[in-house]
Parts: C-alpha cells; sequence; structure tokens
C-alpha cells in the first residue's frame, strides 16, 4: 500500500530537520562539480569550432576540417552510455558520492591534457589520435557525472523540493559553458598568431584550479538517503544494467528520445552557431561568443524558476510545452540571426531559449522519478546519454553538413523542428514513479500512455 504523503514540516526522504542544511551544501556541491565539469566539456566544444580544425586536421579543406573538429566533439557522447553503464553500475552498487569523485577527477585530467597537447604540425597524426583519447576519457567521464548528480541532489531533498533543487544542479551545464565562454573571450582578444599558438591552451590548463576546488568540495558531501534506504533494506543489485534492459528497457527508449530535442537545440544554438555565425554569417566572433554569454544569463534564472514551479504545477505538463516551444521557434531564431544585428539576434535567442529552460528545468526531477531507486543511476544515466548521442552529439554536424548541402538554414530548421516532435511523441508516454510504489513497479501511466501499456 503506497506510503502517506508526509508533512511538509516532515521531508518526505526521512531528513530530519537539522539535515535540510545538508541538504542544501548537498546540492551547491553538485551544482559546483558539475559547472567545472560542463566547463571542461564547454571548452573543448569551443575549440573544436574555432581552432581544431586547422591545428589538428590542417591537411583538409578548411570546411571539411572544421567538420572533423566537430567530430571528435560529438565522440564524447558516443563514449557517455559506456560510462554510463559503468559508473552507474557502481553508483548503484556503491553509492553516488564516491562516483562523483572519480567522474570530476578523470574529467580533469583529461582536459589538463589537452592544453599540453602538441598539435599536428608538431607530431603529425599522433596529435588527432591522442585528442580523440582524451575526448573518450572526457566522455565517460561526463556519462557518469550527471545521473550521481541529478540524483544526490533530488534524493537529498524533500518531495516539496525535488524539482527546484534538481533544477539548480541543472544550471551547472549554463555555469560550465558561462565560464567557458567567458573565458574564451578573454584569450579571443589576442591576435589570431597568438590564439593559435598557445592562447586556445589557456582555458584548458586552468581546470586543474577549478579542479581541485570541486574535489574538495566533493570529498565532504553525505551519502544520498535514498541509496543508504535501499542499502538497508537489502535491495543492492548486483547487476543494475541487467535488471535495466530486462525490466526497465522501454523506460530507457523514451528517456532517450524525449531529450533529443533539448539536445538539438542547445547544441546548434551554442556550438553550431558558433561556426554559422563566423563563417556564413561572416560577423565577429566576439559578437556570437557575447549572444551565447548573454543567453546563459536566462538560463540560470529561468532553469530554477521552471524548476520551483515544477513543485507546484504539472511537472510533465511543463516539460513537454517545453519540447513544443523548441519544435516550432527554430525558424524565428534564424531569421533574427540573418539580421546580423544584435539586438534582434539576442531576441531570437531568448525567444528559443525560455521553452529550453521549461523543459530543461524540470528533467532533473521528472527523470529521477521514473526508474526504482536500486537501479535508479543506471537507468537514468543510460537513458540520458543515449538521448545525448542521438540529439546533442550529431546536432553540430547534421547542421554543419546540412548548410553545406542546402547552403539555407531552413534545412536545420526542419531537422530541430523533427527532433521536437519525437521528444513530444516519447515524453507523452514517460511518468514519474508515484510515492512508496514497489521497487518492481513500473511508474504509473495515464492517458496514452495507460492505453498502450495496456495493449
Amino acid at each position: 500500500m503506497p506510503e502517506q504523503e508526509t508533512p511538509r514540516t516532515a521531508p518526505a526522504n526521512g531528513l530530519s530537520s537539522p539535515d535540510r542544511s545538508d541538504a542544501t551544501r548537498v546540492v551547491l556541491a553538485s551544482l559546483v562539480g558539475t559547472s567545472i565539469e560542463w566547463y571542461e566539456f564547454f571548452i573543448y566544444g569551443t575549440a573544436a569550432a574555432l581552432v581544431f580544425g586547422k591545428l589538428f586536421f590542417p591537411s583538409f579543406d578548411p570546411r571539411v576540417g572544421t567538420l572533423l573538429s566537430l567530430s571528435t566533439f560529438a565522440l564524447a557522447f558516443v563514449a557517455r552510455p559506456l560510462g554510463a553503464v559503468l559508473f552507474g553500475h557502481f553508483g548503484d552498487r556503491l553509492g553516488r558520492k564516491s562516483m562523483l569523485v572519480v567522474t570530476l577527477s578523470l574529467m580533469g585530467a583529461a582536459t589538463f591534457c589537452i592544453g599540453l597537447l602538441p598539435t599536428y604540425d608538431s607530431i603529425g597524426a599522433a596529435a588527432p589520435i591522442l585528442l580523440v583519447l582524451l575526448r573518450v576519457v572526457q566522455g565517460l567521464s561526463l556519462g557518469g557525472e550527471y545521473g550521481g548528480a541529478v540524483l544526490m541532489s533530488v534524493e537529498h531533498s524533500g518531495r516539496q523540493r525535488r524539482g527546484f533543487f534538481g533544477a539548480v544542479v541543472n544550471t551547472g551545464a549554463a555555469w560550465g559553458l558561462l565560464l567557458a565562454t567567458v573565458v574564451f573571450l578573454v584569450v579571443s582578444r589576442l591576435s589570431d598568431a597568438a590564439f593559435a599558438s598557445w592562447g586556445w591552451r589557456v582555458p584548458f590548463l586552468l581546470s586543474i584550479v577549478l579542479v581541485a576546488i570541486g574535489l574538495f568540495i566533493r570529498l565532504k558531501l553525505t551519502e544520498s538517503p535514498e541509496f543508504e534506504q535501499v542499502k538497508r533494506r537489502g535491495e543492492v543489485r548486483r547487476a543494475p544494467i541487467v535488471e535495466v534492459l530486462a525490466k526497465h528497457w522501454r523506460l530507457a527508449v523514451l528517456m532517450c528520445l524525449s531529450y533529443i530535442s533539448a539536445g538539438v537545440t542547445f547544441y546548434i544554438a551554442t556550438v553550431f552557431s558558433l561556426s554559422y555565425g563566423v563563417t556564413h554569417l561572416h560577423v565577429k566572433r566576439d559578437l556570437i561568443l557575447q549572444l551565447v554569454l548573454a543567453i546563459n544569463v536566462l538560463t540560470i534564472v529561468g532553469i530554477p524558476f521552471f524548476g520551483w514551479l515544477s513543485d507546484r504545477v504539472d511537472r510533465k505538463k511543463i516539460f513537454i510545452a517545453g519540447i513544443a516551444g523548441m519544435a516550432v521557434l527554430p525558424y524565428v531564431w534564424f531569421a533574427t540571426l540573418d539580421t546580423r544585428s544584435f539586438g534582434w539576434m539576442l531576441l531570437g535567442f531568448v525567444l528559443l531559449f525560455i521553452p529550453y529552460t521549461a523543459n530543461y528545468g524540470t528533467m532533473p526531477a521528472f527523470y529521477a522519478q521514473v526508474f526504482p531507486p536500486a537501479v535508479r543511476y543506471t537507468g537514468m544515466s543510460l537513458g540520458y546519454t543515449l538521448g545525448t548521442v542521438l540529439g546533442s552529439a550529431l546536432a553540430p554536424i547534421i547542421a554543419t553538413w546540412l548548410l553545406d548541402v542546402t547552403g539555407s538554414w531552413v534545412g536545420i530548421a526542419v531537422y530541430m523542428s523533427a527532433a521536437g516532435l519525437v521528444s513530444f511523441g516519447a515524453a507523452l508516454y514517460l511518468a514519474e514513479r508515484p510515492a512508496g510504489a514497489p521497487g518492481d513497479a513500473p511508474p504509473a501511466l495515464t492517458g496514452e500512455a495507460a492505453s498502450a501499456a495496456a495493449s
């Protein structure tokens, strides 16, 4: 029989009142660590769009070199599901905290080494090979990072704050991109020769300081109370991935598809737009970086707002409404970019990112409640990272290819709309697991989802 809803004064996860401060520390620590991970991830994406094509693939046509460079950016997304399975396995068996320390350490080491990497002119073909290997390590790390950071925060919070606390952690991507953009804005003031010679290395080398700070904070965290409860009940699974694939594979597939629209929208707007603005629109590199910087302010404010709202309004409806907006607004966004006017371009970014923040702000708490606690780290990480492969990884490459073939943004906008339709349909069949549901019971389905499940 489902447990009764706990009064607001007594959090549903069993935390006593003094532990509220501990939950807040966990959220802030998860945010700091996740921001650092995303900073390291995004400085690679920025460098891939701006400089890696020339430094690591110089024997190709400039556009082909950029495409190959973006392919190495995408490679990390392919590695992320492997990281999700690996770190999800140990996260569901040993705990969330230890995995977050490992993932941050791996990401920091790989990023710092990229900053020291010789270019093609120095060591030939070994340079892009080493770049690819380090990129794979980054992907493995981030594959285990997201699920652990979200679960640490959501599982420490009471039911009344799941949406807000999870959303705060999701601003880590925005903070990471903000920090990466600021650093690149500074080094982009250098001459082209200085930037290509050593300036691009600075953001990578600086990451070692941030990693040290993040590790210091994460080592002081307490373990997730929901995981501790799983251990006390003797429900720790020997092979979580086996159970996910045997009993919950449909949920993983639906989660994967429901994410695609957010990934496509975000990475086309923040990664592809850099090369699109410079090479196609012929606007200054600084202008596009400033637009990306400005839009991060919206996401940093908007994501927690929609997370907070989802604790009071139906979370799934907000999630789906965000997908609908991302499917419709790419045409407006590209039209404003074509004006080459900062004001109009900024308006286009704002309009596109309002539904994105609605969707991404509700995502952590929504996704965290889909799988049962005993396999939650593995299930959520796998579903989410598979979505990043189909959405985030391919988006800049597909957009670059469509622009090269058609010479117009229309095909790219249609692609973004198609991604929205796929995610909208998948999200209709996802639902949060009800409070007190047995560990093996599927989440409650309503409407179309219930009909489909019964057929």
